[in-house]
């Protein structure tokens, strides 16, 4: 189905650097063609999934939305505002910036790793609801060393100190007795932190690896973001209907 809309809207939800005043300039200017052709007023109508727009010889690829791997430093905190630290959207860089992008998740301020930044609500409702169940794999740094029992007791559901009741999780032992994985299909408050609080150990270092079957990218540095591919997304979850 065809998208029609604004040349000025098309633009700015592209460009979040352009105003729809400031295109409505450079329409004025001559600085902006659709399919080759000058267009000098901003609120000619498009087909934004197939027209060819310039500004300033420049094309602009439409995306109707966008999803952004990002890799969390510890000290930032998952939210769209704080007024305290750092959030993940002053990490993310102009060019990928654009209206309504949020974090589809969270994770502590002292968590590092893999961060998901779109503006899709419809895709963040998805794979965040409990019903569907989206793994989610976390790389572990204990206090004490981890003995046999706890691959069972991930596997049972670890029952919390406040008598909540965890789904089975999977524990993945490594040849080092104080670090590990854990794949979670849920996603409460502190929930790692807190499993392992149960068998009387403590987490010291905790980074989330993975979501779905999609791995954080092992040369994304601390800070760093990349925008994803249409197939690097369906990792993290299959199309659940045809207007992803």
């Amino acid at each position: 189905m065809s998208q029609i809309m604004r040349l000025d809207k098309y633009i700015s939800s592209q460009r979040s650097d352009l105003s729809r005043s400031q295109v409505k300039e450079l329409c004025k200017k001559g600085k902006v063609t659709v399919d080759g052709e000058i267009v000098k007023k901003s609120d000619a109508k498009l087909d934004a999934d197939k027209a060819v727009v310039c500004v300033n010889g420049e094309a602009i690829s439409y995306r109707r939305h966008i999803y952004i791997m990002l890799n969390k430093p510890q000290g930032v905190v998952c939210s769209t505002r704080d007024g305290l630290s750092p959030t993940v959207l002053s990490l993310i860089p102009p060019h990928l910036q654009r209206d309504g992008l949020f974090p589809a998740g969270r994770l502590d301020k002292d968590t590092e790793g893999f961060v998901l930044i779109t503006d899709d609500g419809d895709f963040a409702h998805r794979i965040l609801s409990p019903k569907n169940h989206i793994p989610k794999t976390y790389y572990v740094e204990l206090e004490k060393p981890y003995d046999d029992s706890y691959g069972e007791k991930f596997e049972n559901g670890i029952t919390l100190r406040t008598g909540e009741q965890c789904m089975s999780a999977q524990f993945i032992p490594t040849d080092d007795k104080k670090k590990c994985y854990v794949v979670l299909h849920e996603g409460m408050f502190h929930q790692v932190k807190k499993m392992f609080e149960a068998l009387s150990n403590k987490v010291v270092f905790l980074k989330r690896t993975r979501m779905g079957s999609l791995d954080l990218d092992e040369n994304l540095a601390l800070g760093e973001c990349l925008e994803l591919m249409h197939k690097e997304v369906c990792k993290i979850a299959p199309l659940f209907d045809d207007g992803f």
